[in-house]
């Protein structure tokens, strides 16, 4: 129970009654309750930023969660990169030397790569540090992984070419001679059979019957075939392409047309007697550039090497063509 409180009163000399205006019963009351106001904020501000709810442990534990997780992607990337690493180098020092293809161009393997501002979406993000070195790391690696797709393909069509390539290369013989008796006069200066003079002699000549098989010696498309009263006689001319041709003269019968494609060892004609010729055989020449060569250099997927030394043996002892 509040006490009453009492003024001495000079003039009346009494006490009278002490009455308060209601500002100072309510000043009183603020006083009295601010101790009270300020410590249940602090201790509220206390309660809100020191003690962790129930909701922020488990938003807490998520964010954990997912740093572990990040963790584990770094891991796996890094490995990735060491595979593309490997990658690269058997690229350039293994597939890319087999094939004879130059350095894949750094500049390639470099290109897309973003500026200072790429990731500045993630610097005002919690755990922005994690944030941008994981997807730094993941557009390194899609960079290399995008440059070493393009240098496959490089590659990829590149062996398409030369395996189309050595399937042109005119590489067999244009006769079955697996008993290597055909040859009848190699490449080089020979004696001319009509003439008896000393000229050069632009392929091989070897020997059959009339009727026999004749035989593609690489891919190619037929370019020509055409009937000479003289010289070659009857001729087939292939086109292998990468600067290579291949022709087959004085036939008794042509079996495939002009833009026929063929493929190694298919039958396009058969062996005659046709235009300036001595005897049943066929002329055979092998052309690169517009020059032609020695064709017994190309006889190498038929024979072996003894059989190939063989074979050159007799095309340099034969002093006399046929043609």
């Amino acid at each position: 129970m509040s006490k009453t409180k009492f003024r001495y009163n000079p003039k009346t000399l009494s006490y009278e009654k002490v009455r308060r205006s209601v500002g100072e019963r309510v000043l009183r009351g603020i006083i009295f309750i601010a101790p009270t106001i300020t410590l249940s904020i602090i201790l509220g501000f206390v309660f809100a930023y020191r003690i962790e709810s129930p909701k922020e442990k488990a938003l807490q534990n998520e964010v954990e969660t997912l740093k572990a997780e990040f963790a584990i992607v770094q891991e796996r990337m890094q490995l990735v990169d060491q595979v593309t690493e490997s990658i690269k180098q058997r690229d350039e020092d293994l597939y890319r030397t087999a094939l004879g293809a130059s350095s894949f161009p750094d500049e390639l393997r470099l290109m897309g790569v973003g500026g200072s501002d790429a990731y500045k979406s993630y610097k005002n993000k919690s755990n922005s540090e994690l944030l941008i070195a994981t997807f730094s790391k993941l557009d390194q690696l899609e960079r290399k992984l995008n440059a070493q797709s393009l240098s496959f393909k490089e590659l990829a069509k590149l062996a398409k070419e030369r395996e189309k390539r050595l399937a042109s290369l005119p590489a067999i013989q244009p006769v079955n001679n697996k008993e290597l008796k055909r040859m009848a006069s190699g490449y080089g200066w020979r004696i001319d059979p009509v003439y008896g003079t000393r000229k050069m002699h632009w392929g091989t000549d070897f020997t059959a019957k009339v009727g026999t098989d004749i035989y593609a010696t690489g891919d190619g498309v037929v370019e020509i075939t055409r009937v000479n009263s003289w010289g070659y006689g009857r001729e087939i001319v292939i086109n292998h392409g990468f600067g290579y041709k291949t022709r087959y003269a004085h036939l008794s019968s042509f079996l495939v047309e002009v833009g026929d494609t063929v493929k190694r060892g298919d039958l396009i004609g058969l062996v005659g007697n046709t235009g300036k010729s001595t005897g049943a055989h066929l002329h055979y020449e092998v052309e690169k550039d517009g020059h032609k060569v020695n064709p017994i250099n190309y006889f190498h997927s038929d024979l072996t090497p003894e059989q190939y030394e063989k074979i050159v043996e007799i095309s340099n002892n034969a002093l006399k063509s046929m043609d």
